[in-house]
């Protein structure tokens, strides 16, 4: 799997609209249902992807450390499941409950979600402020299986704690790397 780099979302752009089936509740969730007054963050995930296998453990602490504060959190996978079936919704429910997810895991059949997003890789972080606005695109922290980083998840909080201060995040934002979105053909 050859590692793919964010695109890098400009900084202000409106969350893009979606409406799509979460995987573990069966239901329908639109951005607005997950919309916070706060922060929203809007994370591209799979199944399968190394890169976030390596990360999901810290992905759970920063739901856990921030749903409290009024954050709120969605994942969306939008693998072409044809060719990729271990990103399969029936799969994505079992890989929610087997990592620990307490946000909605939602499938981008179509793709158009993740194109709207501009989304590249999994794993890709988008924040978006308390009118929706996207306050920071990149990566979780610098840890990178096999690369023998912690995972701190140090990026993605200083995004979130700078919001939450009313602060501009900090700059650079440096891009998430992990897998490409396997789109379809």
């Amino acid at each position: 799997m050859a590692l793919t780099e964010s695109n890098m979302l400009p900084l202000g752009t409106p969350a893009p609209y979606f409406n799509l089936p979460d995987t573990v509740s069966g239901r329908m969730i639109d951005l607005h249902a997950i919309q916070s007054e706060v922060a929203t963050v809007v994370m591209f995930l799979c199944n399968h992807c190394p890169y976030v296998i390596h990360v999901n453990p810290e992905i759970v602490r920063v739901v856990s450390d921030y749903s409290p504060k009024g954050v709120h959190f969605v994942g969306i996978s939008s693998n072409d499941v044809e060719n990729y079936p271990d990103d399969s919704p029936e799969k994505m429910k079992i890989t929610a409950a087997e990592a620990g997810y307490t946000f909605p895991y939602l499938y981008d059949e179509t793709q158009e979600v993740a194109k709207a997003y501009d989304a590249a890789c999994t794993p890709d972080f988008f924040v978006f402020d308390g009118d929706m606005k996207l306050a920071y695109a990149g990566r979780l922290d610098g840890s990178r299986p096999k690369n023998d980083l912690p995972l701190t998840g140090a990026d993605l909080r200083a995004a979130i704690d700078a919001i939450l201060a009313g602060k501009p995040v900090p700059q650079p934002q440096i891009p998430s790397a992990g897998c490409n979105i396997k789109w379809k053909r």
